[in-house]
Formats: C-alpha cells, sequence, structure tokens
C-alpha cells in the first residue's frame, strides 16, 4: 500500500468483474477510509501479477490462488463460482474426437483454473498455446489450432460462429464432484491489514447489492471494456457468473476450492 488507507486494486474488463465493482469504483459506496487506485487486465495478466505481487487486491484465477496464498488471502466476497458456468472445450466441425490426445490447443492462460480443469479432464501430454481469451476464436477460424478452452462470454456466443463443444468441463466437474466450479476469487495482499480486508468484503457485497438495485447504471461502463456488445449477452454473462457465491463463498464455496486444489495434487499438477 502506497499511503495509510490506499491500495491498488485489479480485476478483469469482463462484465461479472465490471458490475460487481461498478458502484465501488465510480464512488458511489462509502469505502471507510480507504482509496482505490484500480487497474483492468484480463485475468492471466492479473494471474501473473498475483506471482510478482503487485496488487494489493486482485481478481485472479483459483488456480494462480492456489500457487500463491501464502502471500495472498481469500476474500469472502467477489467470487466467480457456481454451477453451470464452466469453460468449454470447442472446435470445427466435423473436427474427430478420437484424436483428440494428437490436437493442439489454444488456451486463456497457463495459471487459470480453464487451464487446471483442461488438465484434469485430458492428462494427455496437448501441444498448447496460451492467449488472451479474446483471441481464441480467431485462431480456431484461421486452423492454427484444433480446439480451443473458452470463457467469459464466449461461452455464449460459440455456436454463432459455428463451433461445436466438445465437453463442457463445469459439467464435467459437477458430476465428478457434485460441487460448484470455482473459478476465480477476490484476494487481499498479506501486506494489506485485516481491517482493510474486512472493510473490502463488505463492500464488495454492498457493491453487488447496489448493481443488482440498479442493474441499468453498470451497462455503459461494461459494454466499455466487454468484448461483447449484446445487452442480452451481458445479461446472460452476469445471471451466470455473479450469485449467492459472489456475497460469500460460504462453505460449499471454500470446500470446493479445497477439492480442486486436492485433485490438483492428486494428479501431479499442484505441488
Amino acid at each position: 500500500m502506497s499511503a495509510a488507507g490506499r491500495f491498488t486494486l485489479g480485476f478483469s474488463p469482463c462484465p461479472n468483474d465490471t458490475f460487481i465493482f461498478y458502484a465501488m469504483v465510480h464512488g458511489l459506496l462509502s469505502m471507510e477510509g480507504c482509496r482505490l487506485s484500480v487497474e483492468l487486465h484480463d485475468v492471466e495478466t492479473l494471474n501473473r501479477m498475483a506471482a510478482e505481487e503487485i496488487l494489493d487486491v486482485t481478481k485472479l484465477s483459483v488456480f494462480a490462488w492456489l500457487k500463491h496464498q501464502s502471500a495472498y488471502r481469500l476474500i469472502d466476497s467477489g467470487a466467480a463460482l457456481g454451477y453451470g458456468c464452466g469453460p468449454l472445450v470447442v472446435a470445427r466441425p466435423g473436427a474427430d474426437p478420437r484424436r483428440l490426445s494428437r490436437w493442439r490447443f489454444a488456451l486463456p492462460g497457463q495459471d487459470t483454473t480453464a487451464h487446471l480443469l483442461f488438465r484434469l479432464w485430458s492428462p494427455a501430454d496437448h501441444e498448447k498455446i496460451y492467449v488472451p481469451y479474446d483471441r481464441i476464436f480467431a485462431l480456431l477460424a484461421q486452423g492454427q489450432v484444433d480446439g480451443g478452452v473458452i470463457i467469459h462470454e464466449n461461452r455464449f456466443t460459440y455456436e454463432q460462429l459455428g463451433l461445436e463443444r466438445v465437453v463442457d468441463l463445469g459439467a464435467w466437474w459437477e458430476t465428478q464432484t457434485g460441487l460448484p466450479i470455482p473459478l476465480g476469487v477476490i484476494a487481499a495482499h498479506k501486506r494489506v491489514p485485516s481491517v482493510h480486508r474486512t472493510a473490502l468484503e463488505t463492500t464488495i457485497r454492498d457493491s453487488i447489492h447496489y448493481a443488482h438495485k440498479f442493474p441499468h447504471a453498470p451497462l455503459a461502463y461494461m459494454r466499455a471494456h466487454a468484448q461483447e456488445m449484446n445487452a442480452e449477452v451481458l445479461q446472460k454473462h452476469v445471471a451466470t457468473y455473479v450469485n449467492d457465491f459472489s456475497l460469500t463463498l460460504g462453505a460449499k464455496g471454500r470446500e470446493a476450492i479445497h477439492c480442486l486444489a486436492s485433485m490438483a495434487r492428486q494428479k501431479g499438477v499442484l505441488t
């Protein structure tokens, strides 16, 4: 923290995050003496910044948090976690799934939960490239990859581009565990005093409540940063990723994170 009560906050430009943080970053809520310096980055950039301990408070993938939890403490609100919201593996029409072990895949980042789920689902030694999530459709269209793991609003638009779903990794996870899929969380660096972590948890909840009460208020902010401009898609995105687990992880949410960590260790993906 650069000064008492001032801290950096990083989150993604995806609609669920801009919806959640709209009221906070626009000064519509009391921050109890805290001042924000806000940065928006794609999730893998946020994951890398967490590895370097750059931001005071940040959104990051659960996979990344599991790697860096010695430095970052979970914030109980603001998470992306739930049912029916997992990453999708997609491919061009006619792709032969029997040759899947030989496919080249595009993924939205090495430390994303999407990558971790993909590795748990298919432990084969696939050739992979890591790109920002919004480039995966283009790589598929150009034939540079055989399959892609898509996240965020792309899961609502892939069929419009003629792509086919190979597997829903969230549904696969739910079948394996019966738990919600833990995708992303908010975490505060250990240098942030506990009193500020507590204030942040409360303020993030208040910000979510504000956005739900005035759902049209965040729309321009969401559109300014989203890859998809269609209001219906944005609303579907928010309905899918902003839920009761966003207000509080609760026992079930923390169980899901623990289960994901256990599976990753059993498979040798996480030490």
